[in-house]
């Protein structure tokens, strides 16, 4: 068995975190973005069929206004599952307070499921989870902003 030298380690990380844990937190952000994009398509596509669907002459169109009605909820839905592996990339390295993600996740999750089974209404969860990937969103640009900060002044200091 042979064993590494600490220094070697300590090398090839960065800031205590190895290559892999940045590659999968950059992945993890990328996906937010994603995420974030889905949002404000969901947001163009209420106000979009929302005003085509409010002149008079397409009153009557159940297809504009199921774009209007359901598209939205559709697009934010699908942000669900991408912002449950972020709190957990983000849980996982804590890159911020685990009772911060339990609530957020907790809170959106229990008023999404309580609007749906005693409001039959999904808008006020469904707006909970907008702002968790908002939330993750702030906690990658916040990790990446340190270890730019910690690169520089080693840079600094090096020099």
């Amino acid at each position: 068995m042979t064993t590494v030298p600490d220094h070697t380690l300590q090398n090839n990380s960065q800031h205590g975190f190895a290559p892999l844990a940045i590659a999968r937190i950059k992945g993890a952000q990328r996906a937010n973005q994603v995420a974030i994009y889905l949002i404000y398509a969901a947001i163009f596509a209420f106000m979009v069929f929302g005003t085509i669907a409010s002149i008079k002459a397409f009153h009557d169109n159940q297809l504009l206004y199921q774009l209007f009605y359901n598209l939205p909820y559709a697009l934010v839905a699908l942000t669900i599952p991408i912002t449950i592996y972020d709190a957990l990339v983000v849980y996982r390295y804590r890159l911020n307070q685990p009772s911060m993600i339990a609530m957020s996740i907790g809170v959106s999750t229990i008023i999404l499921v309580g609007g749906l089974l005693f409001a039959d209404t999904a808008w006020l969860g469904l707006s909970c989870w907008l702002g968790v990937a908002f939330l993750f969103k702030v906690t990658f640009k916040r990790f990446f902003n340190f270890l730019e900060m910690q690169e520089d002044a080693e840079t600094v200091e090096e020099t």
